[in-house]
């Protein structure tokens, strides 16, 4: 049987009605019938049985043991720090989401917690920067936004022999295309708001793990912190991962599409998608996903904030938002916006140009947003110049 009509037949049917759709349960608490007694529900906090419905489905998509569902994706990878102690180092991959800079930076490290952040495209850099403290190997695959890709997979055998856990956000990619922990990850990382809800509607994360003994010490630290994921946001992950397959087609194809147009756009400098076999991991790629995802980064020539300004500002389907994932099509600028947290230098030295744009690619006809894109470049950076040879030389 194949994966997308395993998963939707996976998905129960309430046995008290014989809903098609899951109950949402938006209760705090449950009946007893004695004290300790119940029917495996007490507090929502601890359990709650839409969140475990959403835990045990994407515990299933990913092939892990055990699913847990927070508020947020920065919960989410806040819940996976809290199994590090003061002395811990972690190595973490270079081009990483602003939001998990900060809180590595400015939360964990004043707990004596340590980071070393490397290009992890090349896996002897990984292997190098592990010392005798490290913990966690942190890597995204692609990564937000210039969309390198890791080994998974040898990075894993790295992360073995040394007795540290390896970590993959998998949000770009999502369990349609990649399977980090059957490559050998002990831990997946989810801002379920992306891909899995599908929709910009709701904020989300969610932690997957290999084996049920990590999943336990996860468990723990969602119902000891408490940054639950309410009822019903959880069924709004669990309506969006009914169609996550089929939307991720169509991502990847447009993507493709638009990544091929902005590769021969005299106006762009240089094109960051997987799917082009330009790409310096290409074949990385290509071995452990099943496709490329719906992302696609740019630099334009005119390589300043002033420049992506002013395309970020020009589009009419591309709306400037931050997030992506979704079936309506927005554009980033990360100098400015996701990644701003990031000092200059270190933003620069990861790949994060001045000018630098993230496209997260909706559901929309690809010739209308190819066309949006023509329009806004022509208008907003070529027609700034005077000489347009400037883009053809």
């Amino acid at each position: 049987m194949q994966e997308t009509t395993q998963f939707i037949h996976s998905i129960p049917i309430d046995p008290l009605t014989g809903a098609v759709a899951v109950p949402i349960y938006q209760t705090s608490t449950f009946v007893q019938d004695a004290p300790g007694i119940h029917k495996g529900y007490d507090y929502a906090r601890t359990n709650n049985p839409t969140r475990a419905t959403l835990e045990n489905l994407i515990a299933g998509l990913e092939e892990g043991s055990t699913g847990i569902a927070f508020g947020s994706g920065l919960a989410a990878i806040d819940s996976v720090l809290k199994l590090l102690q003061a002395g811990d180092h972690i190595v973490a991959v270079d081009d990483i989401y602003g939001g998990a800079y900060r809180l590595f930076e400015q939360v964990y490290k004043k707990f004596g917690i340590d980071v070393s952040y490397v290009d992890t495209t090349d896996a002897e850099n990984v292997f190098n920067a592990i010392t005798p403290k490290t913990k966690l190997i942190w890597i995204e695959t692609p990564t937000n936004p210039t969309l390198k890709i890791s080994d998974i997979e040898a990075i894993a055998k790295i992360a073995k022999a040394g007795r540290c856990l390896l970590c993959v956000d998998n949000t770009f990619a999502s369990p349609a295309l990649q399977k980090p922990l059957s490559l050998g990850a002990d831990i997946v990382v989810h801002s379920a708001t992306k891909y899995l809800g599908g929709h910009c509607d709701l904020i989300a994360g969610l932690v997957i793990t290999k084996e049920k003994k990590l999943g336990e010490k996860i468990k723990f630290i969602q119902n000891a912190s408490g940054a639950i994921l309410a009822p019903f946001d959880s069924w709004l992950v669990i309506r969006g991962l009914e169609t996550l397959h089929l939307r991720i087609r169509q991502h990847c194809s447009s993507a493709q599409q638009i990544a091929e147009f902005l590769v021969q756009h005299p106006a762009v400098e240089r094109v960051f998608y997987p799917g082009l076999a330009s790409h310096p991991n290409h074949e990385i790629a290509k071995k452990q996903s099943r496709g490329f995802g719906g992302i696609v980064s740019f630099i334009v020539k005119e390589d300043t904030e002033e420049a992506a300004g002013r395309f970020a500002t020009s589009t009419r389907l591309f709306k400037l938002a931050e997030s992506l994932g979704g079936i309506k099509s927005l554009l980033s600028h990360p100098a400015t916006m996701t990644h701003k947290s990031i000092p200059i230098e270190k933003r620069r030295a990861a790949g994060v140009a001045d000018s630098l744009i993230r496209l997260s690619v909706g559901l929309e006809e690809p010739e209308d947003l190819i066309n949006d894109l023509d329009e806004a470049l022509i208008t907003r950076i070529v027609a700034n110049y005077t000489n347009y040879n400037y883009f053809t030389d």
